[in-house]
């Protein structure tokens, strides 16, 4: 493995669409009601999808001092357990994802409203001590409500402000669908892990409720989407029904493999359950701007 490819595994590529996902969509439905604000776009883009990868450093540079990370981890191999990866040179690409999120979350601030600076060093500082720190925010079952509240409604609804300087019930409904799709994400990875996480004392969701409660929490997390969807779409008119249509094939594939699938193999899991939440933002956000 080339120290360029543990990089790039450092990344944790099949987590991005989680940082993604929500901006789009939440711009998408300030599209559809008349507001769109190209530069306040590309920054809110820019400073989340940087976010995730300080979250995604600070874990693997965190994990690995812990001992959660070993050679015997399930997951993809990791650059700086392995070696390949330095622990000063991760340090200091996490400091420099974090600073470019938070001059991109500063400029964004500055443009829209200051109370997002607030949101924005809550986020910065949630990245840093979720693994971190002498209690991190991941041994205490809170990573999967983190995701709803950081990648769900602080994401979608904070992206949909910035564009309308409003909150409206239908952003919070795409919000919390969003959220609980990426917390879906978390949960399949922690799922993967329960046995490495608990030997390391990290008591994740999985650890607290062992793995038949928590597939069954990750079926009914899958089925929020469609349900909250409907919601937002009564009638189905309009296309609405075609977000729906190109998901259902991979819900009920994760719905069907989730109740037999183990370790390594929940990482195609992991994957699918992110290519799911991105389709879906991507057709939903398409509609909303085509269709309103």
């Amino acid at each position: 493995m080339s120290n360029l490819h543990a990089w790039f595994l450092a990344l944790r590529p099949k987590t991005l669409p989680a940082s993604v996902a929500p901006i789009l969509l939440g711009s998408a439905l300030a599209f559809s009601e008349g507001y769109f604000n190209t530069t306040a776009f590309c920054l809110a883009l820019i400073c989340a999808f940087f976010l995730q990868l300080a979250v995604n450093f600070a874990n693997d540079l965190f994990d690995a001092q812990k001992g959660v990370d070993t050679k015997k981890r399930l997951g993809p191999l990791r650059g700086l357990h392995l070696g390949l990866i330095q622990s000063d040179q991760l340090k200091k690409g996490l400091w420099l994802v974090l600073g470019i999120a938070l001059v991109s979350g500063f400029l964004l601030a500055a443009m829209v409203s200051w109370w997002l600076l607030v949101f924005g060093l809550a986020s910065l500082i949630v990245a840093l001590v979720y693994s971190g720190g002498p209690y991190p925010l991941a041994s205490y079952a809170l990573g999967e409500l983190l995701v709803l509240v950081f990648f769900g409604w602080l994401a979608v609804m904070g992206s949909y402000f910035i564009h309308t300087h409003n909150l409206t019930l239908e952003s919070f409904v795409y919000a919390t669908l969003v959220g609980l799709l990426s917390a879906a994400i978390m949960l399949v990875n922690n799922l993967r892990d329960c046995y490495t996480d608990a030997t390391a004392g990290k008591k994740t969701l999985v650890v607290y409720l062992g793995e038949r409660k928590s597939r069954a929490l990750y079926r009914l997390l899958l089925l929020a989407a469609p349900l909250l969807h409907w919601s937002q779409n009564p009638r189905m008119d309009d296309w609405a029904w075609l977000p729906l249509l190109l998901i259902a094939p991979l819900l009920f594939l994760l719905f069907r493999r989730i109740g037999h699938l183990q370790g390594k193999e929940l990482n195609r899991m992991l994957a699918l359950t992110s290519l799911t939440l991105l389709i879906y933002s991507l057709s939903q956000s398409l509609l909303l701007v085509l269709v309103g």
